[in-house]
């Protein structure tokens, strides 16, 4: 079944964007129509100024096809709609959309970052920690980065406030000489053997935050 509301959980749209993108205003609502690439397929999406998100595709005549929306078994052809059409809306939010969630400059810049260079989003995986979320490699579906809000305590710092950090991989050796406590801390909720944890308060330059996002990545790949 295709999941609309999560594709766009904890996102709001941004009006100029959409119109930037190619939406179209007719009376509060905004329109974009574009093409699939299967046998003629196209599909609409409608936002409401309170991003209230309205999808549909159609097939090659002109009629809305409904199985991508059914909640049971499908062949491999709704499948395969399915997924160009959830990686359109993916696509749509990430440029359309402002992320609710982690609001820091240096959180938004490092998944711009992640979906320039890798071509992958956020995933919200459970209900009850919506301000928690993983970045995975498509090939092996391994995480790389686990995002998230935390109070300062829980990584040992003598302050209530919250800060959004990321946990990243690494390889023991390079661990147990990188974490200070200051810039770098144990994995948060991870095997601190293999991961460890960054600040994304400026405390880590970008530069250097991108390139232990790499490694991170090709960590994952095995």
């Amino acid at each position: 079944m295709l999941d609309v509301a999560l594709i766009f959980k904890n996102r709001s749209a941004n009006l100029d964007r959409l119109r930037e993108y190619g939406f179209k205003e007719d009376d509060g609502r905004y329109i974009f129509v574009d093409e699939l690439d299967e046998l003629g397929f196209s599909f609409s999406i409608t936002v409401s100024d309170d991003s209230d998100i309205d999808v549909k595709v159609y097939d090659d005549l002109g009629e809305e096809y409904v199985p991508i929306k059914l909640d049971m078994p499908t062949g491999d052809f709704v499948a395969k709609v399915k997924l160009d059409v959830e990686d359109r809306l993916r696509k749509i939010s990430d440029a359309c959309f402002d992320n609710n969630v982690f609001k820091l400059k240096q959180s938004q810049r490092l998944l711009e970052y992640v979906r320039i260079n890798y071509s992958v989003y956020p995933e919200f995986l459970w209900e009850k920690f919506d301000n928690n979320a993983v970045l995975r490699r498509k090939d092996t579906q391994k995480w790389f980065v686990l995002i998230c809000r935390i109070s300062r305590q829980k990584l040992g710092i003598d302050c209530d406030k919250d800060v959004e950090i990321i946990d990243v991989r690494g390889v023991p050796e390079e661990i147990e000489g990188l974490v200070d406590g200051i810039r770098y801390f144990p994995g948060y909720h991870m095997n601190k053997k293999h991961w460890y944890t960054i600040c994304l308060d400026e405390s880590v330059s970008d530069e250097e935050l991108f390139g232990r996002i790499d490694k991170s990545f090709e960590l994952a790949k095995k």
